[in-house]
């Protein structure tokens, strides 16, 4: 698996993860270019379905070159997610689902640029620090083991 190029970190603190899949994404040229250099942001976008098509909404990607850039385009507008019908059917019933959410993980290039995105299930407070605590105690035996 390839390094990702962005990825919306506090994913794995907020949600907890049901299942993944990988998506093709519809870019411009410049938006690809400005991904290939790490430019761009996953925090707070989510995946929506509506007339049959995915769309990822709140994905921010900041112009490659700026002076270059026309003057009507938005670094926030909704991009369509290349899937199948079965996957849009898949998201779109999690979507209906109450406490599910679809959530954009990370954009990897793998020859095509693509979006890893996961159903998931919002944790509470409780849950993040029982998570905290068991990373800790896993990476204190680590050393533990290792020394």
């Amino acid at each position: 698996m390839s390094k990702p190029l962005i990825e919306y970190k506090k994913a794995r603190i907020k949600f907890e993860t049901l299942e993944t899949l990988s998506a093709g994404i519809e870019l411009s040229g410049a938006e690809t270019k400005a991904l290939r250099n790490g430019m761009g942001t996953l925090d707070g976008s989510r995946v929506i379905v509506r007339g049959g098509e995915a769309y990822v909404v709140g994905m921010s990607i900041p112009p490659y070159q700026p002076s270059n850039t026309p003057k009507e385009y938005e670094p926030e507008r909704p991009r369509r997610l290349l899937l199948k019908k079965g996957e849009i059917a898949q998201l779109s019933e999690a979507e209906a689902k109450k406490g599910l959410t679809v959530v954009p993980i990370e954009v990897y290039n793998n020859r095509y640029l693509k979006v890893r995105i996961a159903i998931v299930r919002g944790k509470g407070k409780a849950d993040r620090r029982e998570d905290l605590k068991r990373r800790d105690y896993e990476r204190e035996v680590a050393r533990l083991l290792k020394n």
